[in-house]
């Protein structure tokens, strides 16, 4: 969606706003249709993510607590590299502040928790709600 969105992202605030108001108004269009939707974003600012919530009736918030020398491991684009040689700015948990959710439906401990029984959780959060069924 960034590519779309934000063809040459300088992930400015006003981007980043910009972004996730967009993103959330993607995520209205589809669930309304019937189209289930998930989102994989870092949206580090807690408005981002509760304005969301307050468009999407079926949201969860699945916070991924994830130590950032783990994000920093985990780093497959390289972003983490390219801010510590300053290629790249604003990127949350180094220069932009991340501001975790406060109270999420789900918390998966990245590191201490196996992918595959966080992923089972989630779909039973899901299911409990209603939004999948068995």
């Amino acid at each position: 969606m960034r590519r779309t969105f934000t063809p040459r992202p300088n992930y400015s605030e006003e981007e980043r706003d910009s972004f996730y108001k967009q993103m959330a108004y993607v995520g209205v269009l589809l669930t309304e249709h019937g189209v289930p939707v998930i989102f994989d974003a870092t949206a580090n600012r807690r408005a981002y993510r509760d304005q969301a919530r307050r468009q999407i009736p079926q949201f969860v918030e699945v916070y991924v607590d994830c130590p950032l020398e783990l994000c920093m491991a985990r780093d497959p684009k390289g972003i983490y590299r390219n801010a510590r040689q300053e290629a790249a700015n604003n990127v949350p948990g180094l220069e932009a502040s991340y501001e975790p959710p406060e109270n999420p439906d789900i918390v998966v401990r990245a590191g201490q928790e196996a992918s595959e029984i966080a992923a089972k959780r989630v779909i039973a959060k899901l299911t409990e709600k209603g939004y999948l069924r068995d």
